[in-house]
């Protein structure tokens, strides 16, 4: 297994230990799921140049690194939704895109076919994963006083739109530009 494939898995090896911090109402838990969450993000990213530089892109990283990253996303809205700090109808808005896209990726590899994350669906990621980020740091859990007051509610709330305005536009592109793909399944 090459570097990058190691960095995505590792990604979903870190799912746990952020949740465990995540699922803590304590302020320093907080931190430390944002810290967790932060570094596994940063793998994303790291993940890809290596493989892009390196030239080690492999069919095993196109299917792996974009799971990975749902699931370190899916896995922070779903404590984020816990929490009452993310509406549902948003985490579900991004769940019910992750699940068709991934079903329409597993159906494709079962025919040969790899389809790689388009760049739509990358900014999708960045957006999320800095959505999360903000509703974690400039949300309060329970009584607690949001760390940058409403003006940083307000922030962490215009992003999580914007993520999930991304989700459907990239869903979308996703369905165009795979269509040959999809109609043959």
């Amino acid at each position: 297994m090459n570097l990058p494939n190691k960095l995505s898995m590792l990604r979903v090896c870190m799912i746990p230990v952020f949740m465990a911090f995540a699922l803590r109402p304590e302020p320093w838990a907080q931190y430390a799921a944002v810290g967790v969450f932060a570094l596994a993000s940063l793998t994303d990213m790291l993940d890809g140049q290596i493989a892009r530089r390196r030239n080690l892109i492999t069919d095993f990283g196109k299917f792996i690194d974009p799971i990975a990253d749902k699931l370190l996303v899916m896995a922070a809205q779903v404590a984020l939704v816990g929490q009452g700090r993310m509406p549902s109808w948003i985490c579900v808005l991004m769940l019910a895109r992750e699940f068709a896209v991934s079903g329409f990726r597993l159906v494709a590899a079962g025919t040969g076919n790899v389809i790689a994350a388009g760049w739509l669906g990358k900014i999708k990621t960045v957006t999320q994963m800095a959505s999360v980020i903000l509703l974690f740091l400039l949300t309060p859990v329970a009584a607690e006083e949001p760390l940058l007051g409403q003006p940083g509610v307000i922030l962490a709330q215009t992003v999580t739109y914007i993520a999930a305005a991304m989700t459907v536009l990239s869903g979308a592109e996703y369905i165009i530009r795979n269509f040959d793909c999809i109609r043959d399944m």
